[in-house]
Order: C-alpha cells, then sequence, then structure tokens
C-alpha cells in the first residue's frame, strides 16, 4: 500500500476485522462488513482516479481513520464527493465547489479555508441559503 509492504492481517484488522473475522467467507458477512470488505479491497487495488460518493456514511470511527490514512498515502487523484466537512477539512487539498446558480468555484485548500474564502467572496450572502435555478436545456 502506497510503496509499503503490510501484513495482510494486519491490514484487515485496520478495518475492524479481528480474530475469527478474518477467516469469515465474504458471503456470510452483514452489508456494513462487506461494504468494508469492497472498501479494503478497493484502496489496495490503487489505480489512478478514485471515486468516492459519501464515504464517511455508515462508518465506524476505526475503519474512518483506516480511510483517511489510506487516502492520504494514495498516489493517484481521489474525487470525493461528501457533504461531511470535517472528513473533507482533512482530507481535501482542492475543493470544487458548486455555488448558487450552476457556478462551480475552483480552490486550493481544505474545506475550512475554502468557507473562510467564501465568506471573503461573498460577505453576508455566503450563509443565506440559495435556490438553484436551472437553465432550460435548449438543443441547436
Amino acid at each position: 500500500l502506497g510503496g509499503r509492504t503490510i501484513n495482510s492481517r494486519a491490514y484487515v484488522s485496520s478495518f475492524n476485522f479481528r480474530g475469527p473475522d478474518q477467516q469469515k467467507k465474504v458471503g456470510t458477512l452483514s452489508g456494513g462488513e462487506r461494504n468494508r470488505v469492497h472498501l479494503a479491497k478497493l484502496i489496495k487495488s490503487g489505480g489512478n482516479v478514485l471515486l468516492l460518493d459519501e464515504p464517511t456514511n455508515d462508518l465506524d470511527t476505526e475503519t474512518l481513520a483506516a480511510l483517511e490514512a489510506a487516502l492520504e498515502d494514495y498516489a493517484g487523484c481521489a474525487v470525493i464527493i461528501s457533504h461531511d466537512r470535517w472528513f473533507l477539512d482533512r482530507i481535501a487539498t482542492h475543493i470544487l465547489a458548486f455555488e448558487g446558480d450552476s457556478h462551480a468555484e475552483w480552490f486550493e485548500g481544505n474545506y475550512a479555508e475554502y468557507e473562510a474564502d467564501r465568506k471573503l467572496r461573498l460577505g453576508a450572502e455566503a450563509d443565506q441559503p440559495q435556490r438553484i435555478k436551472f437553465r432550460r436545456f435548449a438543443r441547436s
């Protein structure tokens, strides 16, 4: 992982599989346990781009810590869609935020830095909820 060699039992234990749980067949695992297996396999397989949609949903703190450590060591690009601001603040190095009327804002930094920049750019309007107006799709 990330150019390091790690014992397989130590690796799966970071995803909260310990002792006899490491010997279970995947078919006998619960849905949450299967999700942890898929996450461990996905991170181990590597690749150039990793796309994660709400990865922190339904994760215990130990598995979340394993995910964060794996993402910090990940050599490729990870695109993460998340409402978990605490997670984004620790993991993100760049933010692509969709603001207001179909405006996309690219920001280099973590979530806390993005929020501070957003408040500077938008002022008092930054804290007001905005209703998004979609443009009508027209064919040429």
